[in-house]
């Protein structure tokens, strides 16, 4: 019996997704660390206007901050962790969690990456979710639409990456196939051919950064294996900005390494949605779904006996 975390990526942003951490001060330190390096502090950040949370440079160091806070209170309450996965974005946090990365280095990088992400295509883009399609038929919609698939989170739920220009076609052609479609609230074309000018600017940042070996098994977005060296760590990072996020990879690679129980980190409990989807036998929850970190807490350390 053994505790899987699943760090979760963009687009569960909202106004409560610091209620779990007002009374924590280990998270309260955390925050007020990420208020010294953003420039802005994330209480303030998650109590103004919605809409600039969604924005890519305000969401990916706020989620890595709002994820490091999380497990800075929730960690010590937990039994060991046996290996972590990160959703796009939540693969960073992930090598928090595992203990590769220092809270401050986590947010300057979430920053960095955020930056070369924003500077990659000058033109708007985005994520679609399709739900309803096999690959080969959603593949033969992005080729004769110009997108990319960016995430497979199962045999026929992706999410569609690409410029909106381009999304706008896709939303109208999937529909007539039988699919549904859903625009996520993120703004960049992530884990597309387009952001390679970010990959080219991001990779050699995490090659000079303080990322460490990881201590605990960070799985790769990109097809879900295990990474336990800083090189394949720093590769793996870099590849996922351009490559297909094999998420469903990713949830199974936590079942083949002995995970019995798995518990997402937040906000939001979408990861742990499809997770009980693809493993309904597995206990998976997400922090998002309790009134306290301790009530989590309480409810892995019922599952694993």
């Amino acid at each position: 019996m053994s505790l899987g975390i699943l760090c979760s990526g963009q687009g569960g942003q909202g106004p409560g997704m610091l209620d779990l951490l007002r009374r924590e001060p280990a998270a309260q330190a955390v925050m007020d660390r990420a208020t010294a390096i953003i420039g802005k502090d994330p209480r303030a950040l998650v109590a103004g206007p919605e809409a600039e949370m969604q924005r890519n440079a305000v969401a990916q160091p706020l989620l890595c901050a709002v994820q490091a806070a999380t497990w800075a209170a929730l960690h010590p309450l937990l039994p060991p962790v046996r290996a972590v996965a990160g959703y796009s974005l939540g693969e960073l946090s992930a090598y928090r969690v595992a203990g590769a990365l220092d809270v401050d280095e986590l947010i300057r990088l979430a920053i960095r990456r955020a930056e070369a992400m924003d500077r990659a295509d000058p033109e708007p883009g985005g994520l679609l979710a399709v739900r309803g399609l096999d690959r080969s038929r959603l593949e033969a919609v992005c080729r004769d639409c110009g997108a990319d698939i960016a995430i497979e989170n199962g045999a026929d739920r992706f999410v569609v990456g690409g410029r909106r220009t381009v999304l706008a076609l896709v939303e109208r052609v999937v529909p007539a196939l039988g699919a549904a479609v859903t625009p996520l609230p993120v703004t960049v074309a992530s884990h597309t051919r387009l952001m390679a000018p970010a990959a080219a600017e991001f990779g050699p940042v995490l090659a000079a950064s303080g990322l460490r070996t990881p201590p605990l098994p960070v799985l790769a977005g990109i097809d879900g294996t295990p990474v336990y060296t800083r090189e394949r760590a720093v590769a793996a990072l870099t590849r996922q900005m351009t490559e297909t996020v094999a998420w469903a990879a990713c949830l199974d690679g936590l079942v083949e390494m002995g995970c019995t129980v798995l518990l997402e980190t937040g906000p939001g409990n979408a990861l742990a949605r499809m997770a009980a989807e693809r493993h309904p036998d597995l206990p998976v929850r997400s922090v998002s779904d309790f009134r306290s970190l301790s009530a989590a807490a309480a409810w892995v350390e019922r599952q694993l006996g």
